[in-house]
């Protein structure tokens, strides 16, 4: 029986997926960041297996996938989003959170795709009032973006990009996976990790609870999103959305080249 080292991301909606895996310290060792880091620290062999931002696998298409478990939403997401106080087809320039990079590159998509406009993107980091003192709009993600809507911001508008993109596709988006490099999981970490997954959709209220354990809008908000607006499971229509997302972000000139999605066996 192995030790992995593990890259995992803080926010909310990976809490569900890593529940109880810090205390199985025979099969795993972890370090959190956000999501970009986590994608990092794997290219980095800092780790060997990471939770991370969809478009990473684009960036390395050598890695496998852990089957059937992921971050997913099948419309509104909540925690991905686009804010602005005008219409969309007036918005010129947009600030993108500098740990986005799977969020930066559906916008991209979407600006091309479906809202047919063609702004200047400029990266920033994630405080909401620097960025749309600068630009039209301001890109969010994570819990940041989820509770934005407890500060009352005048005439600011929410675009989901997770409502946007099944709008336009009729897919579900996949925004995050458990990704790692040929042989550096067995079948027991991939059942843990299975197993942690599974727990945690058995305790989403209690990790909600624990997220906002002295403000219970923001548990009850916490609760309300974990339950409807994200899944965690990587079902066929979720890999036809992940295949999607990588042939659009191949057609509007993101990327140059793509792979077929590579799975751990079980």
């Amino acid at each position: 029986m192995s030790v992995i080292r593990v890259g995992a991301v803080q926010y909310l909606n990976a809490r569900p997926l890593v529940h109880g895996l810090e205390a199985q310290k025979d099969l795993f060792s972890f370090k959190f960041d956000v999501p970009a880091k986590c994608a990092s620290l794997l290219h980095e062999r800092s780790v060997d297996l990471g939770l991370i931002p969809t478009i990473e696998y684009l960036r390395k298409p050598h890695y496998r996938l852990v089957p059937d478990i992921g971050v997913v939403s099948h419309g509104p997401v909540e925690s991905v989003a686009l804010f602005t106080t005008r219409p969309i087809e007036a918005i010129r320039s947009i600030a993108v959170d500098t740990s986005s990079r799977t969020a930066a590159t559906l916008l991209r998509i979407l600006c091309a795709e479906w809202f047919d406009i063609e702004p200047n993107f400029h990266t920033m980091a994630p405080d909401l009032d620097s960025m749309l003192k600068r630009c039209d709009a301001a890109l969010l993600i994570g819990d940041t973006a989820l509770f934005t809507e407890h500060r009352t911001v005048v005439d600011l508008d929410k675009i989901d990009l997770g409502e946007e993109w099944t709008s336009m596709t009729k897919l579900p988006f996949v925004w995050a996976v458990w990704a790692g490099r040929d042989g550096a999981v067995d079948s027991e970490h991939l059942l843990a990790l299975e197993k942690a997954r599974d727990a945690g959709l058995q305790a989403l209220d209690e990790i909600a609870e624990q997220f906002g354990p002295t403000d219970e809008d923001q548990a009850e908000l916490a609760r309300e999103y974990l339950r409807k607006n994200v899944q965690f499971e990587l079902a066929d229509d979720c890999r036809d959305g992940l295949r999607r997302y990588f042939e659009l972000a191949l057609k509007t000139g993101i990327f140059q080249h793509s792979g077929a999605l590579q799975f751990y066996e079980k």
